[in-house]
C-alpha cells in the first residue's frame, strides 16, 4: 500500500551575498529603497513539501505517491523524480504557469531575503484524492489553500487516515479553519513555532488536540520532539548529526520518517526516533534532496544513536 502525499513542488534558487545587507540598506532611506546584490554563489535545488517528503519516504523504502500541481518548466525536476524511482502518476502540469519557486538570498549574518512565486501550486485543488488507488495513508502538507481544504474533505470521504501538516501554510488559516482540519485529521504534526500559532488561533491545549486525533507531534529542533496521544506523552530525543550544514527541509525529512513508521505500524517511541534520525541526516547536507543512504546504513546509525536495533 502507498502513502498519498499532497503538497507542493518547488524550485529553490539559493544565492549567497558575500557581505551584509545592513551595509547596503540604509534605514533612513527605506522609503526609496533600490538595491542590487552581487551573488557569485548560486545553486538551484529541487524542493516543495510533497517532493521532499516523497523523497525521504522513498529512501526508507516506503511507497510514496506525491500529488501536486506543477508548471511548464517542470522537466528537470521530473527527470530527477524518475531517476529516484518516485511515481509521477498524480503530478499534474498546469498550462501557462510556472512551478512554484522560491528565490532566497542569504548574507554573511545569515539574514535572508526571499521572494516566493506560488505559480501552479494555486491550482492544487484540480487534483482529487479519489484519483489515487491502493492508498493506505495520506498527508496534507503546505500547498494551495483550496487544495488543502478540498483534500482534507476528500480523505475523509474516502476513509483514508491522514496527517495534517500545516507548516508554512499556517498563515492561510484562521482558528475555525484549523479546528476543521484537526477534526478531520487522524494525526497532526507541527514544529514548536507552528504549535504556538495553532494554540493561539484555536485555544486548544496539546492534551485537548490529542483527544481529538490519534496523536499530536510537535518537533522542537535540538530538543527533539513530543508526541501527545490520548494517554501518554512520548519524549523523543534528538538524533546527533555529523555536521550542521542546512536545516531547510528537516521538517519534511521528519515527516517522511513519520509516514514510514505509521505505514509499518511501528510503536510511537521508535517511529519518533526514525523521524528524528531522518532530520539529522538531512541537516548534514545542503539542499532538501541531496542526502542518501542504504537501509542498512540507516539501521546502523539508528542503533548508534538510540542504543537498540531497528527491525
Amino acid at each position: 500500500m502507498s502513502a498519498l502525499i499532497c503538497g507542493s513542488f518547488a524550485f529553490d534558487t539559493i544565492m549567497v551575498f558575500n557581505d551584509k545587507f545592513k551595509h547596503h540598506i540604509l534605514p533612513e532611506q527605506v522609503h526609496i529603497i533600490n538595491v542590487s546584490f552581487l551573488v557569485p554563489d548560486l545553486r538551484r535545488e529541487f524542493g516543495g513539501c510533497a517532493g521532499n517528503i516523497a523523497y525521504n519516504l522513498n529512501l526508507l523504502g516506503g511507497d510514496a505517491l506525491p500529488m501536486g500541481t506543477v508548471g511548464m518548466d517542470f522537466a528537470p525536476y521530473a527527470e530527477w523524480i524518475d531517476h529516484c524511482g518516485i511515481s509521477r502518476t498524480y503530478v499534474t502540469t498546469v498550462d501557462h504557469t510556472y512551478t512554484a519557486q522560491a528565490f532566497i538570498t542569504t548574507d554573511m549574518d545569515d539574514n535572508q531575503i526571499t521572494a516566493f512565486h506560488p505559480g501552479a501550486m494555486n491550482h492544487s485543488h484540480l487534483n482529487k484524492v479519489s484519483q489515487a488507488k491502493d492508498v493506505s495513508i495520506g498527508i496534507i502538507s503546505p500547498d494551495g489553500r483550496d487544495g488543502m481544504i478540498e483534500h482534507a474533505r476528500q480523505f475523509v470521504a474516502a476513509g483514508i487516515p491522514f496527517i495534517f501538516d500545516p507548516g508554512q501554510g499556517m498563515p492561510m488559516f484562521d482558528g475555525n479553519d484549523l479546528l476543521q482540519f484537526i477534526e478531520q485529521a487522524t494525526w497532526v504534526t507541527v514544529n514548536d513555532y507552528e504549535w504556538q500559532l495553532m494554540q493561539e488561533r484555536t485555544g486548544l491545549s496539546p492534551q485537548k488536540v490529542a483527544q481529538m486525533v490519534q496523536a499530536l507531534i510537535i518537533t522542537k529542533g535540538e530538543e527533539g520532539a513530543e508526541i501527545y496521544t490520548k494517554d501518554t506523552v512520548y519524549q523523543i530525543p534528538n538524533a546527533k548529526p555529523k555536521a550542521v550544514n542546512d536545516p531547510t527541509g528537516c521538517g519534511d525529512a521528519f515527516r517522511g520518517g513519520l509516514l514510514y513508521g505509521l505505514m509499518k505500524d511501528i510503536d510511537w517511541e521508535t517511529t519518533g526516533r526514525i523521524a528524528s534520525l531522518m532530520g539529522a541526516i538531512k541537516i548534514e547536507h545542503h539542499g532538501t534532496q541531496n542526502h542518501s543512504f542504504t537501509l542498512e546504513q540507516f539501521k546502523e546509525r539508528f542503533k548508534q544513536n538510540f542504543g537498540y536495533a531497528l527491525m
